[in-house]
């Protein structure tokens, strides 16, 4: 396992979702809003939106606050958030990207320059990383979705490009345009997700010892810690004792 769902693994088993559950509903309601102003109001009218209403019931965001994030964006007084990608290497040479939604780019930009460096990394340029990875749908489902065959079976059916299973779960890659096609699809044979958006999947992975990946683990903590930052995504990979030791760490 490598990258961005391998340290998703990691976090998990430490708790951590738990324990910044009201950070992710602030994160989620920013989304909303986001998506809402770009499109219509209405999530069967608007695609981003939709997916970013489902994604916020999956982890139990009370129907409430996702209502308010959307009465939100008809609000003239409401922030102007810009969507902002930064790129750059951490620890090891491994390659991350960082997704923001941001109304302040001066105060982000240095945050998270600040968080490389710290890091013994360094920010680049847009695009110094991106043309290592692609962009595609990604469909997460809980173990109890069904066994590996069954959901490969479904994925297959459903137009889906890729499957990887394991204890965890399960998480579906599709082509970036099929995402909400194949979500569709999913959803009539398994059910409703655990989450459908667009992510990066890189297409070469760097592996890393323990002390490196301990390091690359703090880069992405302190910057999924940073208010403005939605989504982080890391290349490295560990060997399978490597990860067992960061697990039980």
């Amino acid at each position: 396992m490598a990258g961005h769902s391998q340290f998703k693994n990691i976090m998990h088993r430490k708790g951590r979702q738990d324990a910044v559950r009201s950070k992710m509903f602030s994160k989620l309601a920013r989304e909303i809003t986001v998506a809402a102003k770009t499109g219509m109001p209405d999530p069967d009218m608007n695609p981003r939106l939709r997916l970013a209403v489902n994604n916020a019931k999956a982890q139990s965001m009370p129907k409430d606050n996702i209502q308010r994030a959307i009465n939100k964006a008809a609000g003239g007084d409401t922030e102007s958030y810009d969507e902002v990608r930064y790129e750059g290497y951490g620890p090891g040479g491994v390659a991350v990207i960082v997704e923001a939604l941001t109304d302040n780019r001066n105060r982000t930009a240095s945050n998270v320059r600040s968080y490389f460096t710290k890091s013994g990394g360094a920010l680049g340029e847009t695009n110094s990383v991106s043309f290592l990875w692609d962009r595609v749908g990604e469909i997460v489902y809980p173990a109890t979705a069904g066994d590996a065959d069954t959901v490969m079976e479904a994925a297959i059916e459903g137009g889906a490009d890729d499957v990887q299973s394991d204890d965890d779960g399960h998480r579906i890659i599709t082509a970036f345009g099929d995402l909400n096609e194949v979500a569709g699809a999913l959803e009539k044979s398994l059910g409703e997700a655990e989450s459908v958006k667009i992510i990066w999947r890189p297409q070469t992975t760097t592996p890393v010892d323990e002390e490196k990946a301990q390091s690359v683990l703090r880069l992405i903590a302190n910057l999924e810690d940073d208010d403005d930052v939605q989504n982080v995504y890391a290349n490295f990979e560990v060997d399978e004792e490597t990860m067992a030791k960061l697990s039980a760490a």
